[in-house]
C-alpha cells in the first residue's frame, strides 16, 4: 500500500474508485471477495480507492474498523492508495482516530452529518479530529449547508486539508455557485468531483477540478481511467462517448439508490460475491435485479474490449 502524503498529482494521476464492501451471510467482513474487488480495479489501473459511503462505512462497528483497515493495508497492491472513512458522528470519529493512529493510511475522508450539524460545528469536529490524526483529512462536501466555503478555506490555511470531494448534485451541474466559489476559494487541482462520470466532463473542463471519484469505476476500472485520460487530454468528445456508456447503470443507482445499485451489480457482474449490507441499508428489490444485472454485464462487456485495445 502506497503510505505518501496525497499531492495533485496522484489525485490527476487514477480516478477515485469508491468500492463496495463484501461481508458474509453472518455480516462479517469477506476478505477475499474484497481483495477480488482491489485486484479488478487494478487490473484496469485504478490506483487510488476511498472506502466511504458505497462500503457503508456509515455504519461500521468500531469492533470490526481495525481489522478492517488491516485488511485493505493488506489487500492492496504496493502502490495503490487507500483511503478509508470516519464518523459521521463526532465521538464515532475520535474513537476512530485512535485506530487510526497504528496504521499508515496517507490521509482518512470524514463522512458529512446532516441535520444534527452546523456549518461551524462541523468545521470544528473536522478540525478536532485532524488534530488527533494528526495528519490532514478529506473534506467531504456532500449537501448545502454542511461547510461554508470560508470554513473550508480556514481549515485548508490552517493546513488540515488533504484533498476535498465535492458532490453536492445539481440539475444542470454548469450552474453551481458553491462549486464555483470553491475552486476561487482554495487550490483547484485539491478538489475532486465527487459523482461518478456524469458531471465529470463539466466539473474537469469547466471548473479546473483536478480528477473524479466513482462507484461504477469498480465495475468498469479501465474504461473509466480512459474517460480520465481523455479529460486530461481535452479530448472532450472521448470523453463523453465513454460517459454515455456509463449512463444505463449510473441511471439505475440514481433511480433506486446508488450504494445499494453498485453492491448488487458487482456480484451480478460477476465480478465479486458482495453478499448483504449492513443495516441499516437494505437489498435493492428483486424485480430490479434483472435491469441491473443487464446493465453491470453490458458495462463490464465495454471494460473487456477497452482492456482488449
Amino acid at each position: 500500500m502506497n503510505t505518501q502524503p496525497i499531492t495533485p498529482a496522484l489525485l490527476a494521476g487514477s480516478v477515485i474508485a469508491v468500492p463496495p464492501m463484501a461481508r458474509h451471510d453472518d455480516l462479517s467482513i469477506h476478505r477475499e471477495a474484497n481483495a477480488q474487488i482491489i485486484r479488478h480495479l487494478e487490473s484496469g489501473g485504478v490506483r487510488t480507492l476511498l472506502y466511504g459511503g458505497n462500503a457503508v462505512f456509515y455504519h461500521i462497528a468500531l469492533a470490526e474498523f481495525a481489522a478492517t483497515l488491516s485488511l485493505l493495508r493488506e489487500s492492496a497492491g504496493a502502490d495503490t492508495t487507500i483511503v478509508p472513512s470516519v464518523g459521521p458522528a463526532y465521538g464515532t470519529m475520535m474513537d476512530q482516530a485512535a485506530v487510526l493512529r497504528d496504521f499508515d493510511f496517507p490521509t482518512v475522508m470524514v463522512l458529512p452529518a446532516r441535520d444534527i450539524a452546523t456549518p461551524d460545528g462541523a468545521a470544528e469536529g473536522i478540525r478536532r479530529f485532524a488534530k488527533a490524526l494528526g495528519k490532514p483529512v478529506v473534506v467531504y462536501i456532500k449537501f448545502e449547508g454542511y461547510l461554508d466555503v470560508p470554513h473550508v478555506r480556514a481549515l485548508m490555511d490552517e493546513g488540515w486539508v488533504s484533498w476535498i470531494k465535492y458532490a453536492i448534485v445539481r440539475n444542470d451541474p454548469a450552474k453551481d455557485d458553491y462549486l464555483r466559489a470553491l475552486v476561487q476559494a482554495v487550490d483547484p487541482r485539491l478538489i475532486v468531483s465527487g459523482i461518478g462520470e456524469q458531471p465529470a466532463v463539466i466539473h474537469l473542463r469547466d471548473f479546473g477540478v483536478q480528477g473524479f471519484t466513482s462507484g461504477c469505476v469498480c465495475v468498469a476500472p479501465r474504461l473509466s481511467m480512459d474517460m480520465l485520460r481523455a479529460l486530461k487530454s481535452g479530448d472532450i468528445q472521448t470523453a463523453e462517448s465513454i460517459r454515455a456508456v456509463f449512463k444505463p447503470l449510473e441511471d439505475l443507482r440514481n433511480q433506486i439508490n446508488p450504494i445499494r445499485v453498485l453492491h448488487e451489480a458487482m456480484a451480478l457482474a460477476g465480478i465479486a460475491q458482495t453478499g448483504p449490507l449492513l443495516p441499516l441499508l437494505s437489498p435493492v428489490p428483486a424485480a430490479h435485479r434483472s435491469a441491473i444485472a443487464e446493465a453491470a454485464k453490458e458495462l463490464l462487456q465495454h471494460n473487456t474490449l477497452a482492456t482488449a485495445n
